[in-house]
């Protein structure tokens, strides 16, 4: 009776908040600073990281191509569920079980390990290998923690993908360069800072082009070959920075899928 009582009680109370964080996304990507902000869109992905994807793969022409997730958590909310919904294949990597049975999809490969700068090339080479590709067009990761490591190992072993999503520290503005101590530290504080990503990905070809909206946690980096289809994206680092927002959605609000849909998106 009481927990009944008190969910009836709580339930304005984040239809409030949520209704409040919805227009505070919208006023947000109505007149950005990077004009690439404002193809936002949630569908499977915490933030807007999906409509920002969606609009790098339409401008980059890419038509089916091949994605890999590290730190895909259970499959049912990620960046790169979206491209698996286009009929991409992929691989997800994490040390969660999937909620479904991946072994029945011909179009994803799940590998359950937990990825350090010493394997994650052999688990990158295993996961193309088993989906029958020789690259990568998207790579997304999310360690909570090692990230910048884990990104400096792939790009040091000659890994290219067409783009990156990687997970930073918002809360560490530019030109703040920082990187954290512990290289296996699993703390989303750990995160290394955006200027420290830039300054990385500078070095290999690759440029920034956005970060998420709202909470800012998630940046965008692209191949260098490719920045003729983001002509009016900002030049300083200052104007693709996001404030983060940590105010988080609800519960009944959040992004992600059930069981069932996976099923439908992967088994053909």
């Amino acid at each position: 009776m009481f927990l009944n009582f008190v969910k009836k009680f709580l339930h304005p109370l984040r239809a409030i908040n949520d209704l409040l964080i919805n227009n505070e996304f919208k006023r947000f990507t109505e007149n950005p600073k990077n004009p690439l902000n404002k193809h936002g869109l949630r569908c499977f992905s915490q933030c807007d990281e999906d409509g920002i994807t969606l609009e790098i793969i339409k401008r980059i022409n890419i038509d089916k191509g091949v994605f890999f997730e590290i730190g895909s958590d259970n499959g049912t909310q990620n960046n790169t569920l979206i491209l698996a919904a286009l009929k991409w294949k992929g691989v997800w990597v994490d040390i969660k079980e999937l909620i479904f049975d991946h072994k029945k999809s011909k179009r994803l490969i799940f590998i359950k390990e937990f990825v350090t700068e010493e394997n994650v090339k052999s688990i990158i080479l295993k996961g193309l290998n088993q989906i029958g590709a020789e690259s990568i067009d998207c790579l997304s990761i999310d360690l909570d923690g090692p990230d910048f490591f884990i990104v400096k190992k792939i790009l040091s072993e000659k890994i290219f993908p067409k783009f990156f999503i990687v997970e930073i520290n918002q809360r560490i503005p530019p030109p703040v360069e920082l990187v954290p101590n512990k290289k296996n530290s699993y703390d989303k504080n750990d995160t290394a800072s955006l200027a420290s990503f830039n300054k990385l990905f500078k070095e290999h070809n690759y440029t920034l082009i956005c970060c998420s909206s709202i909470m800012g946690h998630n940046a965008f980096f692209i191949k260098n070959e490719f920045l003729e289809h983001f002509k009016e994206v900002p030049n300083k680092i200052k104007d693709i920075y996001v404030k983060p927002n940590y105010r988080s959605f609800s519960v009944n609000y959040e992004t992600g899928t059930t069981k069932k849909m996976l099923e439908n998106i992967f088994f053909d």
